[in-house]
């Protein structure tokens, strides 16, 4: 026998109102009100995520963008940067001011990467601009042998890139810089007429396509260097010292005769172990120019203390037991620059060497 289910009908008053939502879910049990809670953390979550990954989308391709662009500094292999395809713009020959940079690098770092192309095929990267950083980071991995320094803080160019334009970004970055001296700036305008690479029919066409934006001035200055190199190039020592206006009057001089070649030649080439001034004294001579600084153009200067006029700045090179010195002389001002910690020296033992150079120049 089977109980029947019964309805009953209730009637409630029109004026009754429901209870507000806060009051019900006042009267739900505690599950229900975990339950709820943590639905709304797990919205509150989900929407945080997406944001988040959505910034993180934004950062990764702009980080991809400026890679691309060659604006994110990686640090690479010294092993795998390579100078094949471009011809340096510094001549061959020992870097003076190399110890220099060495030290800065060890002590305060790189504050300007080296900047490199990635090469095509696949085989490390060309070097466009950095070489002397680049020699400096090898001299102190020889130096230390510290792994630290195995590796260089470098730009990757974009895309393969053509011959012509790496040129310029090599040539433009010292130039800009003024690290070039104009024997330098005419060996990388030969270099870049030689390559076939590039659309140079002769060096004025190689000089006009790298330095675009120096005055005309310049241009015909480093062509007259170029003849320089031409024709003296194998018997120079030092072509960097050669200073402007006495290699522009030599690359005349040579034009107009042409046997002064030979001469210099006989007197430099069996001429060894001569010192910078030793060199150009003899360019001077054959130039016509036997008081160069007299000769050349300069600014007025301001009379020494004495009232009596001064003469431009010299600088010159000098062996020593300590290395190769570097001298600027000038006005009420003598800078003496050697690969050595000066500040390391007793003060009192300092003080009489100085007073005993500045008491011996009379």
């Amino acid at each position: 026998m089977s109980r029947k289910k019964r309805g009953f009908d209730i009637e409630m008053p029109e004026d009754v109102v429901a209870p507000p939502a806060a009051e019900t879910a006042a009267r739900r049990g505690p599950m229900a009100s975990a339950i709820n809670e943590n639905a709304e953390a797990l919205k509150h979550r989900k929407s945080a995520a997406e944001a988040i990954r959505d910034e993180n989308d934004a950062l990764a391709h702009e980080y991809v963008a400026l890679r691309e662009a060659g604006h994110v500094v990686q640090a690479v292999a010294l092993d795998d940067v390579h100078m094949f395809m471009l011809v340096r713009d510094r001549l061959p020959g020992e870097d003076d001011e190399l110890d220099g940079l060495v030290t800065s690098i060890k002590e305060l770092g790189l504050s300007n990467p080296i900047r490199v192309m990635a090469r095509p095929d696949g085989s490390g990267f060309e070097l466009v601009q950095g070489f002397r950083r680049l020699s400096a980071y090898k001299r102190l991995l020889k130096d230390t042998g510290n792994a630290v320094w195995a590796t260089i803080p470098a730009l990757v160019m974009a895309g393969e890139g053509d011959v012509a334009g790496l040129y310029r970004r090599m040539v433009d970055e010292n130039v800009i810089r003024k690290d070039l001296s104009f024997a330098e700036m005419a060996y990388a305008a030969q270099n870049y007429a030689a390559d076939p690479a590039t659309e140079a029919k002769n060096l004025s066409d190689a000089v006009a396509a790298l330095f675009q934006s120096a005055p005309y001035s310049k241009r015909s200055y480093i062509r007259s260097f170029a003849v320089l190199l031409d024709r003296l190039g194998e018997v120079l020592d030092y072509p960097t010292e050669i200073p402007r206006a006495l290699g522009v009057a030599l690359a005349r001089e040579i034009k107009e005769r042409p046997e002064v070649v030979g001469r210099i030649t006989d007197e430099l080439k069996t001429w060894k172990n001569r010192s910078i001034a030793d060199e150009l004294g003899v360019l001077r001579r054959f130039a016509g120019l036997d008081d160069f600084e007299e000769a050349a153009p300069k600014p007025a200067a301001k009379p020494a203390r004495g009232g009596a006029g001064s003469k431009t700045k010299t600088t010159f090179h000098i062996r020593s037991s300590a290395g190769q010195v570097k001298c600027t002389a000038g006005v009420g001002r003598l800078e003496i620059k050697v690969d050595r910690d000066f500040s390391t020296i007793d003060r009192a033992k300092l003080e009489r060497a100085i007073a005993s150079l500045v008491d011996g120049l009379g």
